[in-house]
């Protein structure tokens, strides 16, 4: 958002931009002030990272409505699980979405720009993982860091896992992402000083319990430094990831 406000206000100073054009511009700070929507574009100034839409539950309508008004204020959008007609009925309005399958996110149609210093790491134990860890893998790159994925590399065959382990320490987080029992957080910890977050996800069978044993395994783990998120939030984790690598920079300042 401070970028957007830089240049709104050169556009101003060079003849660009109407002064009735940037005062409504301005009518959207510190949030647009719709009936049913009030979408906070003063999150990025405050928080280093602007607000991301939770897509599920929301109408075509609604969705529409935000994704004009994000594109009149200029700023990009992240829309989380949105499914594929959802998708198709946006983007006969928006032509220039992107809509990224096997995360369930809408972007807006361009490359992200890695602005954070640190690198993410992205794991998950097994295929079955892999709509979660995506959601993870795409959010953190539209959050602004240099993130690689690694898939399938679960402790049943924990030669994948230690096959890996000399690149661990490469990485400024690592996000694991796991189901069943959800062990794989435990493991890459005991092998690395890099911060661990753990996601669980409801892959499983009955006693699994929709990713509530995950879960629990997570929060009772022996090793050091891993933070949880909620069952099945990728984006959680690419968030709290993207706090942690956007401090690497305040703090090289």
């Amino acid at each position: 958002m401070t970028e957007t406000i830089r240049r709104k206000i050169e556009a101003l100073k060079g003849g660009e931009l109407s002064e009735k054009a940037f005062l409504s511009f301005l009518q959207n700070l510190p949030f647009s002030k719709e009936t049913h929507i009030k979408l906070d574009f003063h999150r990025q100034l405050r928080r280093g990272i602007p607000e991301v839409i939770f897509g599920s539950g929301k109408s075509v309508a609604q969705l529409h409505s935000i994704v004009a008004k994000f594109r009149e204020v200029g700023e990009n959008i992240l829309i989380t699980r949105i499914e594929p007609e959802c998708y198709r009925e946006l983007k006969k309005k928006c032509r220039s979405l992107r809509f990224h399958a096997s995360a369930r996110i809408v972007t807006f149609n361009h490359e992200p720009r890695f602005l954070n210093r640190g690198k993410v790491l992205v794991l998950s134990a097994g295929a079955s993982d892999e709509k979660v860890a995506e959601e993870a893998y795409v959010s953190s790159r539209y959050l602004g860091n240099a993130t690689e994925k690694e898939y399938d590399v679960g402790i049943a065959c924990i030669a994948r896992v230690l096959q890996m382990r000399e690149r661990f320490n490469e990485f400024t987080v690592i996000i694991a992402v796991a189901g069943m029992e959800g062990a794989l957080p435990s493991v890459v910890a005991g092998l690395t000083s890099t911060p661990i977050i753990a996601v669980p996800t409801s892959v499983g069978y009955g006693s699994s319990f929709n990713g509530v044993a995950a879960l629990l395994s997570m929060l009772n783990s022996c090793a050091g430094g891993i933070s949880v998120v909620n069952i099945d939030n990728g984006f959680g984790a690419a968030y709290q990831a993207t706090l942690i690598t956007r401090k690497i920079i305040q703090n090289c300042r």
